[in-house]
């Protein structure tokens, strides 16, 4: 991964709310950790890591394996590929050079995008998980009630072979974008806002996400407001499904803010619109 440092995280799934419990450790430090991260494992935690501070990777998240032969053949090889339950990838590219958190989110989002891949997890700072420990999720347990290991596939740390291209195409994608956002809404290029966007029924129809509506809401919800759709549209869209189950109107619009939050903090943005 080309990181000289590492946030590693154990996440428990059984907390109301989730618990991560964060580690920042050196690879030494962390080499000598296993035991006791395995030891975590075996007690329910999901082990996931992040390069630390600023770094060169962008993550894939919910990758298949024609989309790992797609990155391959298209010129982004990752540095890194990992199964995290079976025929379910995630991957890691290398840029070949730091990128400013700004840049790499839209880095992230733009590769999400384009390789079809989960625009949840399209940010500088998501956590993959960390091969050689179980995936604990339910919807993996075994009938023996074990769980599968992430298994590492590939670990070569290649800077992919259109990353010049590449960046130099984001930044210019972001630089438009931020010119757009700077502009009124009323003179917003439509190509840009509205034209050939996904809607929230094309991520209600993902296979991905298995019919779990609230990680598709905060998906598309990354995924518009990345795009420019003003943020009382994506609120609709939001509402679109029964809401009923979260409680009466007040519960349900908590519910929308802080999906809304929640996906302007994923693509580094507090602004409201």
């Amino acid at each position: 991964m080309r990181a000289s440092a590492f946030e590693v995280g154990l996440f428990d799934p059984t907390a109301a709310h989730g618990v991560m419990l964060p580690r920042v450790w050196d690879l030494d430090t962390l080499l000598r950790a296993v035991s006791w991260l395995r030891l975590k494992n075996s007690q329910g935690r999901n082990i996931y890591v992040r390069p630390c501070g600023e770094h060169a990777l962008s993550l894939i998240d919910d990758a298949s394996p024609r989309t790992i032969e797609l990155l391959k053949s298209e010129g982004f090889a990752p540095a890194v590929v990992l199964e995290t339950s079976p025929r379910n990838f995630q991957a890691w590219l290398c840029h070949g050079q730091t990128l400013p958190k700004h840049l790499s989110t839209f880095a992230a989002r733009l590769l999400a995008s384009r390789f079809r891949c989960d625009p949840a997890s399209a940010d500088w700072r998501h956590y993959g998980r960390l091969a050689g420990f179980t995936n604990r999720k339910d919807k993996y347990r075994r009938a023996d009630g074990t769980f599968p290991y992430v298994r590492l596939h590939e670990a070569s740390g290649i800077i992919y072979a259109r990353a010049g291209e590449f960046l130099a195409e984001a930044k210019s994608l972001y630089e438009v974008e931020q010119s757009e956002r700077a502009r009124p809404p009323s003179l917003r290029c439509p190509t840009l806002c509205m034209s050939n966007l996904k809607t929230i029924e094309d991520f209600r129809a993902r296979p991905v996400y298995a019919g779990d509506h609230t990680r598709v809401d905060l998906a598309y919800a990354v995924y518009a407001l990345s795009h420019v759709v003003p943020e009382n549209e994506v609120r609709n869209a939001l509402a679109s499904r029964d809401l009923s189950h979260k409680g009466d109107r007040k519960r349900q619009q908590e519910y929308i803010d802080r999906t809304i939050r929640k996906a302007r903090e994923r693509i580094g943005d507090n602004r409201k619109d």
